[in-house]
């Protein structure tokens, strides 16, 4: 596959050899026959490929390029940009797939025949796909002159992998590169979504929920540009290396109906619907656009019409009802065409306000379903409060067309700070009466109630929520999305087919409709649903005193003995011979590293909260950026904070080991032949020792880890100060377990006695 000048960062060349950034950074310093940048700039230089190439293999430090990382080069260099390489590679992959012959003949042909030729062969295989007026548009053989070399490297993948996967590999590898650019949407909703429009089966829905093992492709994570929250910049999909392209159809699955996403970015909710009769999609992006159509059709045999355009101020499919639409709608926009929308006759249930966008989506939305079918739609939690849009949401009550309204724990997708809802609507028939109830699903409470079940003696248990606030969330990227799933699918379906679902305190309730056309018509599931037992109930309001009791008695097995004077033969400790963290890096005996990232890829990341709260790794598991290399912690490292930690130094242990160095963290990894782990972070947390090292800005205190001083002592007499320390860093975990306990318990206690669930006696 010819070179093409391709140019290359050292983040790739460090990804081509299997090293890291500095690795190569090394290399360029002593190796004078190391190639010069070719272009880039000072500080991101880039070098051509082919001689870098050669130079690798030429030392010993690569055997072959892997198709994959040369095909990724190539695009990535692309004069174009990555997004019009991926509609060129994408149009290519097309042809490979529903044209193999034409593309055969083609590339025997020399380049310049074969940049000649493609776009009289591209035209009709995109029309007989996309139809007439797709928004694909590629250049001219000049224009693809460039991309020849990629188009022949993507066909090449293609033949290893197959079009679609080779595709999505790209395509998620491009969005990995540039996650600024992006907001990522998990693919657990968008499953989730699917399977409550009635789209795919409960266990296909359930593959998507599995967590980690989630797959990536059509369901995979979906993507919004991060400039464009404008109506349709929305949901690309992301794949990452190596992951299999989700599209597999199980043998004899029931092709969906007709399905729609007015704010389609690449496709993703589409993905995850599964085979369809046809699919449509519009999105305002034409970038985006063309990215979904090619997605798309690769991925299903289908009808696919994708159109360019706002969905709300231009729709591309006026008239048209399908039997689904599932869309996660731009939030919070003003600017979504309100002036010059006033009249339109999709405003079945009243006009919405400037500040209500996501209730025009969700009229859009039932536009453009056929009587009877379901809408699905991701929201923000105040589009079911907000004073402003009471009206239309008594009338969507009313009308029988608001059928549930499920609470998503915090950290299911961005914003992840919020628990986002699902509305799940149905157009009502004509002539036929309205609903009489609403489903109301809490599915955050269901997450935290696991949580509240009686712990292991020494176990952490978490404080319940109060009724009414939002439940806790284990966090992005660790919600169990299997509790999740059979949680609001199995409310769903059993209302959906007898208008009733069991009534789970705090968790799920059917409301009669009129119980909510109130002054506020509040459709926040936690406001209405009935609260669960105060702490969780009498039984276990007593299991956590009896896990206090325990708890308290163990702390006082540990308490430290009293302190004891210096034996006379002993030195005192101001003549001690001392050294520092950083001298003792110069010489070997330990490691210093510095997290630099705030992700760490596929493993969770400890943060600075984590080490301050004595807590597991909490940080999100995701990508970080395109180079770095993120810091793993290994049993026996000891982490400090380096800003405004004061004196806290922990000691990584097995449950920790594993975890991504967050940011303002810095690790040392003692050899154990020359320094005793906790004898050296317990001279680290002393205060004087904390003082001395530590600098002050305006705002903050930051350590310099390198100037924190520790005695020269034999390994025998640092073992034995090491094991007092770690006695006393139990005792102090045990005062922090009983304190969590304690709060847990006085909290219940108030609850149950407010709500007459615990007499006062």
């Amino acid at each position: 596959m010819p070179d093409n000048a391709a140019e290359v960062t050292a983040a790739g060349i460090a990804r081509l050899a299997g090293v890291g950034r500095a690795a190569v950074s090394n290399w360029r310093r002593r190796h004078a026959d190391f190639p010069k940048p070719v272009g880039g700039t000072e500080t991101s230089p880039t070098f051509a490929l082919g001689d870098v190439e050669r130079w690798l293999r030429a030392q010993g430090k690569l055997a072959e390029v892997p198709l994959r990382e040369r095909v990724w080069q190539l695009l990535t260099g692309h004069p174009a940009g990555g997004a019009a390489a991926l509609c060129q590679v994408g149009a290519v992959l097309l042809l490979v797939r529903d044209r193999p012959a034409v593309w055969h003949r083609l590339s025997e042909g020399t380049d310049d025949q074969l940049a000649e030729m493609l776009p009289v062969a591209l035209a009709p295989a995109l029309t007989a796909r996309l139809g007439e007026a797709h928004p694909v548009h590629l250049p001219d053989a000049a224009g693809l002159g460039p991309t020849v070399p990629l188009l022949r490297g993507a066909a090449e993948l293609a033949a290893d992998l197959g079009p679609r996967e080779a595709y999505a590999f790209l395509l998620g590898r491009h969005l990995d590169a540039n996650l600024r650019q992006y907001t990522l949407t998990p693919p657990a909703p968008a499953a989730l979504m699917a399977a409550l429009a009635g789209l795919v089966p409960v266990e296909r829905a359930a593959t998507f929920l599995g967590g980690k093992g989630a797959p990536g492709g059509p369901g995979g994570p979906d993507v919004t540009a991060a400039g464009g929250r404008a109506a349709g910049a929305q949901s690309a999909v992301a794949q990452t290396a190596g992951e299999q392209a989700v599209g597999e159809r199980a043998a004899g699955e029931r092709a969906a109906g007709s399905v729609l996403d007015p704010a389609s970015g690449t496709g993703g909710l589409l993905g995850a619907a599964g085979p369809a009769v046809s699919v449509y999609a519009q999105e305002r992006d034409p970038d985006l656009a063309a990215l979904t159509a090619l997605r798309l059709a690769l991925d299903t045999d289908a009808p696919v019409r994708v159109a360019g355009g706002d969905s709300l101020r231009a729709d591309a499919f006026p008239g048209l009802a399908v039997d689904a639409v599932v869309c996660h709608p731009p939030f919070n926009e003003r600017n979504w065409g309100h002036d010059e929308l006033a009249y339109d006759p999709r405003w079945e249930y009243g006009f919405p306000a400037r500040t209500e966008s996501e209730l025009a989506w969700v009229q859009h939305a039932l536009a453009h379903v056929r009587d009877g079918g379901t809408a699905v739609l991701l929201m923000p939690p105040a589009a079911a409060s907000r004073r402003s849009g009471r009206r239309i949401r008594a009338d969507l009550l009313r009308r029988g067309a608001l059928r549930a309204v499920v609470a998503l724990p915090a950290g299911a997708a961005p914003p992840y700070g919020i628990p986002l809802h699902l509305w799940v609507l149905r157009r009502p028939g004509a002539g036929q009466p309205a609903a009489p109830h609403v489903l109301l699903i809490d599915a955050a409470a269901a997450v935290a109630a696991p949580a509240e079940a009686p712990a292991a003696p020494g176990a952490t248990a978490p404080a319940p929520a109060a009724h009414g606030a939002v439940a806790p969330s284990p966090g992005r990227g660790k919600l169990p999305w299997q509790t999740v799933h059979s949680t609001v699918l199995d409310a769903w379906h059993a209302f959906d087919r007898g208008g009733a679902a069991p009534e789970r305190a705090g968790v799920c309730r059917v409301l009669p409709v009129i119980e909510l056309l109130d002054d506020d018509v509040d459709l926040a599931p936690a406001r209405h649903l009935p609260p669960p037992a105060a702490g969780g109930g009498v039984a276990e309001l007593a299991a956590v005193r009896d896990r206090l009791t325990a708890t308290l008695t163990r702390t006082a097995e540990l308490t430290p003995a009293a302190p004891a004077r210096p034996r006379a033969e002993e030195p005192a400790a101001d003549r001690r011979p001392m050294t520092t963290v950083g001298e003792l890096a110069r010489a070997g005996a330990l490691v210093l590293k510095s997290g630099t990232t705030a992700a760490g890829g596929s493993v969770p990341v400890l943060t600075e909260q984590d080490v301050l709260a004595g807590t597991g790794p909490t940080g999100p598991a995701g990508g970080a950026a395109e180079g770095d290399e993120p810091v793993l912690t290994e049993p026996g490292d000891v982490v400090v904070p380096l800003i405004g930690g004061g004196t806290v130094a922990r000691v990584v242990d097995e449950s920790t080991a594993g975890a991504a160095l967050g940011r303002n963290l810095s690790l040392l990894r003692p050899d154990p032949e020359a320094l005793d782990p906790w004898f050296l972070a317990g001279y680290l947390r002393g205060s004087a020792n904390q003082r001395q090292a530590s600098s002050y800005a305006s705002t903050a205190t930051r350590l310099d880890v390198r100037r924190l001083r520790l005695p020269r002592l034999p390994l025998a007499d640092q073992r034995r100060y090491g094991e007092r320390y770690r006695t006393l860093a139990s005792f102090e975990e045990s005062l922090r377990h009983a304190a969590r306990l304690g709060e847990q318990l006085v909290r219940g206690l108030y609850d149950g006695l407010a709500d007459g669930t615990v007499e006062p006696h």
